[in-house]
């Protein structure tokens, strides 16, 4: 069975954007321990979910082939198959992108059940929010940037209770800090 994992950028505070929406609180750029950790996690990836919305900035993003991105980094984000969750979309405007609009557990298991190596929800927030609330995420990655938000959207949902095992936690040369949690099976 594949591995579905979720990795995000967050705040201390626990929000992947600011009040405004605002991303200009990373940390940038990383430092060569926390590029190897990441490129670790997408080694095995051969599927990337994402919500409509993040899919209108990301895919065009990446097919620019933006300056400091390696080849290697850049290739795999373009080549990597697609699967974006949309409740408009009837059809993919992109090029090895396919569109979701069944139900978010029937997709997920269906993917998990297929072939084929890890799965990374790369976004955006609503999505992940309904993937955890429903424990479709094997794998949580966050990676903890040094700063505070104070509000924001945030990494999980809210109004209800979700247990995690610290897996593992490192500090990043850069000062981000590394956290992998797996849910707590009930």
């Amino acid at each position: 069975m594949r591995t579905v994992k979720l990795q995000f950028q967050t705040s201390a505070d626990g929000y992947i954007s600011g009040p405004g929406g605002e991303m200009d609180w990373m940390t940038m750029p990383w430092s060569a321990d926390m590029e190897d950790h990441v490129g670790g996690l997408w080694k095995d990836v051969d599927t990337i979910v994402l919500g409509r919305k993040l899919a209108e900035t990301f895919i065009p993003a990446w097919e620019s082939r933006p300056e400091g991105e390696t080849d290697e980094t850049v290739d795999q984000m373009v080549n990597t198959p697609k699967v974006v969750f949309s409740r408009t979309l009837k059809e993919s405007p992109w090029d090895n992108a396919t569109i979701a609009a069944g139900s978010l557990a029937e997709t997920m298991a269906g993917l998990k059940a297929a072939e084929g190596g890890d799965i990374m929800v790369s976004g955006g927030g609503t999505l992940a929010q309904q993937l955890i609330a429903e424990g479709l995420i094997d794998e949580i990655h966050l990676f903890a940037n040094p700063v505070s938000l104070g509000g924001g959207l945030p990494v999980f949902p809210t109004g209800a209770r979700h247990e995690f095992t610290l897996a593992r936690s490192h500090a990043f040369e850069c000062g981000v800090a590394g956290l992998t949690y797996l849910p707590r099976k009930s």
